[in-house]
C-alpha cells in the first residue's frame, strides 16, 4: 500500500512514503537514531535561517571557484554546483559494509582487466562473452600482453551505489577517468564551517586526508627504483568540464598540473618542462580518456597526449593511474557481469549486488526493453554524465519512439534497467525541507594496498520527483556524513 502522511515537526513539512527509503525517518515518521541531532537541529531553525546557511554555502563555492561545464542546444556553459547544505547522514556500522562490498569489488575489476589483456581465462571459460569485451569501444587491443609496473590498472575507483527498501545496489563503476571527489571534499568544508556544533554532536568521520591518501597510493604505485617519485597531475585544458578538480586535486597532492604539452618523452622515459629545464615524471595521474593519451598509438589528430606515453608506461618507466585500457570497465554491458567476475576470480558471493540489467544486443531482452520502454531506465553502454539516457515515466510517447528507433539500429548500444524506488533525504527547496532522491559515490584508492576515506560524493536530484542525479541534468550535491548510531 502507498501510504504517505505528513510529519508534525515544527519546521518540516514533509512527506514520507513507505515505498521509498527515507535517509531520516521511518516509514512510520519516526527519526531515524543517528539523525537525532540533525533532526533536532532542524527544528531549532527560523524562518529564514535555513536560507541563510544555504546562501554562505553557495558563496564559498562562488568565492573558490567550484564549477562545472554543462554541455546544451546552446554550447556549453560553466555553472556552479548547487548544493544542498542539509547533510546525508550513514551509520558506521552500514558504511563498513559499504567499504568491504567496495574493497571485493575492485580487486575483481584488476583482476579481469590484467585478465583480458592477457590470456583473457574469463572469456575462455565462459565467464563473460568474447564479443562483449573484444567489441567494446573502450577495449584497446594495442595494450595486449601489456601490465601496469605494479599491477594495479585501476587506482582510482568511483562506484555509484543507490539505496532502496531492499538496501544498497551498484549502479555503475567509473574506471577510466572518475570525477567528483573534489566535490566531497568542497562540500565537506562548506558544510563543517555552517554546522560546526552539529558536525562535533553527530561525531563524523573526517575525509580532510583524502589528499594524503591518495599521494601515498600514487607513490607506490611509482617504477621501481624511485624512492622520491615525482607526480605529475595531467588535464586536457582549462575548456575541460572538470578542469576545476583538476587543478584542486593538483593543489591536495602537492603536485604540478601539466598539460601533454608540457611533457616529452626521451629514451623512453617521460619529463616535464620547467623553468630549470627537464624533470623526470615517474607517475602521471592523468585526467585525459585514453584515446587522446598518445597520437602515435591511439588518435593520430590528438593534441592532449604526449607522444610515445604508451611505450615508456609499457617498459615501465611510468606509471599512470588510470592504467590505459580499464575503460572497458565502464561499459554497461560489462557491469552486468560483475558479481559473475567476482564469483570467477575470488571464489567470493558479491557483497554488493548489481541492478537488475538487460542488455538489448539478447534478442529476448531487445524485445522486452522495446515493449516496456515506458516503464524502464535505458543508457547507452558507454555513456556518462546522464547525456543519451531515457527515463521511461518522464518521457513522451514521441521521445520514446525516437529512442526505439536508435535501439533498433544498434541494439549492442544499450542495456536496460528498473526505474528503481531509489531512497531520498531532505533538501531546503524554496525555504521548506522536502524529500529528493540521492545517490552516492564513494572513491577507492588501489596502490599496494586499497584506501577508502569514510565519505562520498553525494548527488541528489533537486527537481521534485526526478531520478536523474547528475549535475549536468540539473542534479546537486550534498555532504555524506559517516556517524556512530
Amino acid at each position: 500500500m502507498d501510504l504517505r502522511q505528513r510529519l508534525p515537526v515544527e519546521t518540516i513539512d514533509y512527506e514520507v512514503d513507505s515505498n521509498i527509503f527515507d535517509e531520516m525517518f521511518s516509514s512510520k515518521g519516526n527519526v531515524r537514531r543517528h539523525c537525532r541531532h540533525l533532526h533536532e537541529f532542524l527544528k531549532t531553525l527560523g524562518p529564514g535561517d535555513g536560507k541563510s546557511i544555504q546562501d554562505r554555502v553557495a558563496k564559498s563555492f562562488l568565492t573558490d571557484g567550484i564549477v562545472f561545464t554543462v554541455y546544451g542546444e546552446n554550447g556549453a556553459g560553466e555553472r556552479i554546483i548547487p548544493v544542498d547544505f542539509v547533510p546525508r547522514l550513514i551509520t558506521e556500522r552500514h558504511w563498513q559494509k559499504l567499504e568491504e562490498g567496495l574493497r571485493q569489488r575492485v580487486k575483481a575489476l584488476n583482476c579481469f582487466l590484467s585478465d583480458i589483456y592477457s590470456e583473457a581465462r574469463a572469456i575462455r571459460d565462459g565467464v563473460i562473452p568474447a564479443e562483449l569485451v573484444f567489441e567494446c569501444r573502450n577495449y584497446l587491443p594495442q595494450l595486449k600482453g601489456s601490465f601496469p609496473a605494479g599491477g594495479t590498472w585501476v587506482v582510482v575507483c568511483g562506484t555509484d551505489l543507490v539505496r532502496t527498501n531492499a538496501g544498497f545496489q551498484v549502479l555503475e563503476d567509473n574506471l577510466q577517468v572518475p570525477s567528483g571527489v573534489s566535490y566531497m571534499l568542497a562540500n565537506r568544508a562548506a558544510i563543517k564551517t555552517s554546522l560546526r556544533t552539529l558536525f562535533r554532536a553527530c561525531k563524523v568521520r573526517n575525509i580532510e586526508n583524502y589528499g594524503h591518501a591518495l599521494r601515498e597510493t600514487l607513490q607506490e604505485i611509482a617504477p621501481a627504483g624511485r624512492p622520491e617519485p615525482v607526480i605529475a597531475v595531467m588535464t586536457p585544458g582549462v575548456y575541460n568540464s572538470a578542469f576545476y578538480e583538476h587543478m584542486f586535486l593538483a593543489r591536495e597532492i602537492g603536485s604540478p598540473l601539466v598539460e601533454g604539452r608540457d611533457l616529452m618523452v626521451r629514451d623512453h622515459h617521460v619529463y616535464m618542462r620547467t623553468i630549470k629545464g627537464l624533470r623526470r615524471v615517474d607517475v602521471i595521474y592523468r585526467r585525459i580518456d585514453d584515446v587522446f593519451l598518445d597520437p602515435e598509438i591511439f588518435r593520430k589528430d590528438s593534441l592532449l597526449g604526449v607522444p610515445g606515453l604508451i611505450e615508456a608506461w609499457k617498459r615501465g618507466n611510468v606509471a599512470l593511474a588510470n592504467a590505459p585500457g580499464t575503460g572497458v570497465g565502464d561499459d554497461k554491458s560489462v557491469y552486468a557481469y560483475v558479481p559473475d567476475l567476482i564469483r570467477y576470480y575470488l571464489s567470493q558471493e558479491p557483497l554488493l549486488k548489481n541492478v537488475k540489467t538487460r542488455l538489448c544486443r539478447h534478442e529476448k531482452d531487445l524485445q522486452y526493453t522495446l515493449d516496456n520502454l515506458a516503464d524502464l531506465v535505458v543508457k547507452r553502454v558507454d555513456g556518462s554524465g546522464g547525456y543519451g539516457m531515457l527515463v521511461g515515466p518522464d518521457s513522451s510517447p514521441a521521445e520514446r519512439e525516437a529512442y526505439a528507433a536508435e535501439i533498433r539500429a544498434n541494439p549492442g548500444d544499450f542495456i536496460s534497467q528498473p526505474v528503481l524506488a531509489i531512497s531520498r533525504s531532505p533538501c531546503l527547496i524554496d525555504g521548506r525541507l522536502e524529500p529528493r532522491h540521492v545517490d552516492l559515490r564513494p572513491f577507492v584508492l588501489t596502490g599496494s594496498r586499497t584506501r577508502i576515506v569514510p565519505g562520498a560524493f553525494c548527488r541528489v536530484a533537486l527537481r521534485r520527483g526526478s531520478l536523474v542525479v547528475n549535475s549536468s541534468q540539473g542534479g546537486g550535491g550534498k555532504d555524506l556524513w559517516v556517524v556512530s548510531g
